[in-house]
């Protein structure tokens, strides 16, 4: 490192930084996807299925998320229902 490239202005980050930030956050997501039990997509999907029996949703009104802590897991839907 010279003297004067201390006093020069910060560039951008370069493309490659960039595409390095972008694949750690895909290994992150997937990484998180990974610890999720394999029956988890298909009892979503059946307890979804369950519901449009009696009231007719969307896909895009079901939000689910897992929450686990050191002794039980928590499958939580929430689904906006229609007025």
């Amino acid at each position: 490192m010279s003297f004067f490239s201390y006093f020069q202005k910060k560039s951008e980050p370069t493309s490659a930084a960039r595409a390095k930030e972008r694949l750690q956050i895909i290994v992150a997501h997937e990484r998180h996807r990974r610890k999720q039990p394999d029956f988890l997509p298909k009892m979503q999907q059946e307890i979804i299925d369950v519901i449009r029996k009696y009231i007719n949703i969307d896909s895009d009104q079901v939000v689910v998320s897992l929450d686990e802590s050191d002794h039980c897991s928590v499958l939580e839907l929430n689904i906006t229902l229609p007025e």
